[in-house]
């Protein structure tokens, strides 16, 4: 006889097939249907833990931000210079998502969905990067330490760039860059862009 998971174990366990069939197929790809058969439990029991999909998809998001990365230890160990600082958040940021790849697959779902609590959480998970690379790039803008540049399109370019590095090393089944690991990826890729503002 199975052990009866206690209420926390099974909204854990309904909470972690969501968050896989949500990283597969998109909010409105999966059905509250197919997460029931797939946890093994009844639409009943589902809906004692979320009031709805929504609630379980905002649940899912929850616990995507409860492992959110820190950067504070890279901030305050490389405080005085941008690039370091910024290799340091990189790497950071890419390291979690490489653990967590079903994070980037919901972030472009969410995208093609218009999703919008999706949307704002994915916006304020890249924040970080574009704050810290505007307000620097103005600064040194400010201080005659580097070429005038739109600081707002720079902070855009080098999220397209991470994006890009890690939809080719997380979700493309050829690697066309399977010669390099993403450590050399990522600093070929930023000293390409301190390159472009020096």
């Amino acid at each position: 006889m199975s052990k009866r998971l206690s209420a926390e174990e099974r909204r854990d366990s309904i909470i972690e097939v969501a968050k896989r069939l949500f990283a597969e197929k998109g909010f409105h790809g999966v059905s509250i249907d197919e997460i029931v058969k797939q946890v093994g439990v009844s639409p009943s029991i589902l809906y004692r833990h979320f009031s709805s999909k929504e609630a379980l998809y905002e649940a899912v998001l929850h616990e995507f931000s409860a492992t959110r990365e820190s950067y504070v230890e890279t901030v305050v160990d490389d405080d005085t210079c941008f690039e370091t600082v910024l290799r340091g958040m990189t790497r950071v940021f890419v390291n979690s998502i490489v653990s967590q790849p079903e994070l980037l697959k919901m972030e472009m779902h969410s995208q093609l969905e218009g999703n919008s609590a999706a949307q704002d959480f994915f916006i304020n998970r890249w924040k970080s990067f574009t704050d810290y690379i505007e307000y620097n790039l103005a600064e040194l803008q400010n201080q005659g330490k580097i070429k005038p540049v739109n600081v707002q399109a720079a902070a855009l370019i080098y999220q397209g760039m991470v994006r890009e590095l890690l939809l080719l090393k997380c979700l493309q089944k050829t690697d066309r860059l399977n010669n390099k690991s993403i450590d050399e990826l990522v600093d070929q890729m930023i000293s390409l862009f301190m390159q472009m503002i020096y």
